[in-house]
């Protein structure tokens, strides 16, 4: 795969394929991490449940993150634990907002609350390395983590399980729309290299 990045018609550096693969092998922590997270605390079906497992799917998914933005990357640890923490968090408020309910409309709200404190917790550490754009993480996070519980309702998977997220047709299409995050890191490591 091509590490040389490539130029956009506005003249702007693109993220590089390796880069974007690299970001895209992520998906797998969603599932990976839920997996922990049933074999440690079994399904979300109370706010401990919600707040451990919720930990154990963030620090899986966070440590991989970490990993794939490579030398772009925000403090590996600060960074894990962020999505660890938000996630835990979020997951805690959204599944109890919804009463652990996992119909369609349910799990979207819950996405969404979730994907928005995770976005939270990361964009606090993401304000060092690209400043106010951070602001707009955890909206983007609200509504892909929204769609990724859209999306695995509506291919059938058995959501009345009360996974920690979504299933990996889900976490495919979040991991694509959050291809921004890796592109941001990159231009501003070109724009400002140390």
């Amino acid at each position: 795969m091509s590490d040389v990045p490539t130029t956009s018609r506005r003249g702007a550096v693109a993220l590089p394929l390796r880069d974007a693969a690299r970001w895209m092998l992520t998906f797998a922590g969603f599932p990976i991490g839920s997996v922990l997270a049933r074999l440690l605390t079994g399904p979300v079906d109370g706010p401990w449940p919600a707040l451990l497992g919720g930990l154990a799917n963030g620090v899986v998914l966070g440590a991989l993150q970490a990993w794939a933005l490579g030398r772009h990357r925000p403090p590996v640890v600060a960074w894990t634990l962020a999505t660890g923490v938000g996630l835990a968090v979020g997951l805690a408020l959204g599944a109890g907002a919804v009463d652990y309910a996992t119909d369609a409309t349910s799990l979207v709200l819950q996405g969404a609350i979730c994907g928005a404190v995770v976005g939270l917790a990361q964009a606090a550490v993401l304000v060092r390395t690209v400043g106010a754009v951070s602001a707009v993480w955890p909206i983007l996070l609200a509504a892909a983590w929204a769609l990724g519980w859209a999306i695995t309702t509506a291919v059938g998977v058995e959501v009345d399980e009360q996974f920690t997220v979504f299933g990996s047709s889900g976490a495919i299409v979040v991991t694509g729309l959050t291809l921004v995050l890796p592109a941001a890191l990159h231009r501003t490591r070109q724009e400002n290299p140390s």
